[in-house]
């Protein structure tokens, strides 16, 4: 019981911690409707939450904590990052003539879809202080069962992210139109330029 107990809140609070929509779930959720690469993004994306969940778990949390270094180098790079891909969506969205085979812009290859989309989870401050820190953290309460409750907090993203990008082609029909993706494109742009504004202001 007390291992069912530890799983299935890693699992929960894994689960509430990326739900929030974000720069990385907006990038996963038009890959999805492209059908483009959407093995390899949810892969990454998952695989990188787990290490660093696992990270979190066996005390690296500590490590970030002690020197915040760390996260400073990752917020402006999160900043930098969030700001160039947020004025290329809006970019998109006002120039773009956005054929739903190509998503408003040409695709991508295989090498730069992997870097975009590590990108998108390594650079993100907050995946560090959810991850690393919060996780780890909560993790410490179930002594033994630490492990398990990180395994459920990594099974948590690997569920999350294949649903997001394989159930995202049900939107598919309705970005045969061009205006949706055009839409599309500018909440992508107008939020990541948000999100990299945020960083800055709220460190």
């Amino acid at each position: 019981m007390i291992s069912f107990n530890a799983f299935f809140s890693g699992f929960s609070l894994g689960l509430s911690l990326i739900l929030p929509i974000g720069a990385q779930n907006a990038f996963v959720l038009k890959q999805g409707i492209k059908k483009q690469y959407v093995f390899l993004v949810c892969a990454i994306c998952a695989l990188s939450d787990a290490t660093l969940i696992f990270a979190g778990v066996s005390g690296f949390g500590y490590v970030v904590e002690r020197y915040p270094i760390i996260k400073t180098a990752a917020l402006w790079g999160g900043f930098v990052f969030l700001s160039i891909y947020g004025i290329r969506s809006l970019y998109s969205a006002f120039s773009a003539s956005h054929a739903l085979t190509a998503g408003g812009e040409e695709a991508r290859s295989t090498v730069k879809t992997a870097l975009l989309t590590l990108a998108f989870t390594w650079l993100n401050p907050h995946v560090y202080l959810d991850t690393v820190v919060l996780l780890g953290s909560v993790s410490t309460k179930f002594s033994e069962s630490a492990g398990l409750f990180g395994t459920g907090a990594m099974c948590a993203s690997f569920v999350f992210f294949f649903s997001l990008g394989y159930g995202a082609r049900f939107l598919a029909p309705l970005f045969q139109k061009p205006v949706a993706w055009k839409i599309l494109e500018f909440f992508v742009g107008v939020m990541m330029i948000a999100l990299g504004v945020m960083l800055v202001v709220g460190k």
